[in-house]
């Protein structure tokens, strides 16, 4: 039996790619870290100052804000380093374990805000309405600013959305905390200040599960969220010469780096080369799947491969 096999890795082109996207997102991530860092300490101080608990648990989402960041600026560092005879797909998957560390992160924060929230309405304290005012709207401007900074890349790479989702929720923190000291100052709502941490901790925890989920997606291998892998099946099976496949498998190697590997049964008449082009065609055009590992099968031969005729997302025995 004929077999061609064939590893694509969408040459240097894709590799610089890739590379150009990492400088990118570490100049974004720095410009950041650098921002948040110099309003964290502000920010808590103003939240001793004016007795604000949703002022002070702002500023641990946003001295949180700073540590992931760190985090995810390692995590881009030890992505862009060369690959390995022992990691063959190289650091890739440091960004995912990044953004898996953020969310965790991210939840530990929203449990300690909603603890402190729920003392806070037991035992009310004084709160500096204005001070409150004045504060978190210097948060929210850094926010936005970095959201801005931060949106470019967040399609791109898992670790940057981790870091956006960070920041994001940040926002609607400040938003929410400025509202709470619009209430005090001009109500004398005292409740507002930890009705509206518990608040900011609910946002912080949906964050967490969206970031956690997709990081566990990608370590897992589970098909990527916006791939159907039927219609690739198909679209395989569509090209002319194709007459059957199996061991059909999609993932996430990193960021942005889906990969594919399947085994076609191909009718003789058909030059595999070309073939394989065609394919490589089909998946790169309508998939953005450029690392592809196929594996030609001439049909009438005997049974290779796997071992078994493996069913589309099964691994193969």
């Amino acid at each position: 039996m004929a077999k061609t096999s064939t590893d694509d890795h969408a040459g240097g082109h894709g590799h610089s790619h890739h590379g150009d996207l990492r400088t990118q997102n570490h100049r974004r991530l720095l410009l950041v870290l650098l921002l948040a860092f110099s309003y964290a300490g502000i920010e808590f101080v103003g939240g001793l100052m004016t007795g604000s608990l949703a002022l002070l648990a702002d500023s641990l989402h946003m001295i949180s804000d700073v540590a992931a960041l760190a985090l995810s600026l390692l995590a881009v560092w030890m992505a862009s380093r060369p690959a390995s005879d022992r990691r063959t797909f190289g650091n890739s998957r440091a960004e995912i374990l990044a953004a898996l560390a953020n969310g965790l992160a991210l939840a530990v924060v929203a449990v300690f805000i909603s603890t402190h929230a729920i003392e806070r309405f037991m035992v009310p304290r004084g709160v500096e309405g204005g001070g409150v005012i004045v504060v978190a709207t210097g948060g929210l401007i850094i926010n936005l600013a970095s959201l801005w900074i931060l949106a470019a890349g967040r399609s791109e790479s898992l670790n940057i959305r981790g870091a956006w989702l960070h920041v994001a929720s940040d926002t609607l923190a400040s938003i929410g905390v400025i509202l709470s000291g619009f209430g005090i100052w001009a109500f004398g709502w005292l409740w507002l200040d930890p009705a509206m941490s518990i608040l900011v901790s609910v946002l912080v925890l949906f964050s967490a599960w969206q970031l956690i989920r997709e990081a566990l997606d990608v370590l897992m291998e589970t098909v990527p969220g916006h791939l159907d892998p039927e219609a690739i099946r198909d679209s395989l099976l569509a090209v002319p010469g194709v007459s059957a496949l199996h061991c059909l498998h999609i993932w996430t190697i990193g960021s942005g780096e889906i990969s594919l590997s399947s085994h076609l049964v191909v009718d003789p008449v058909h030059e595999p080369e070309r073939l394989l082009q065609d394919i490589r065609g089909q998946l790169t055009e309508r998939f953005k799947i450029d690392h592809t590992t196929i594996q030609i099968e001439i049909s009438g031969g005997a049974d290779a491969g796997c071992g078994e005729i493996c069913e589309p997302g099964t691994v193969p025995g």
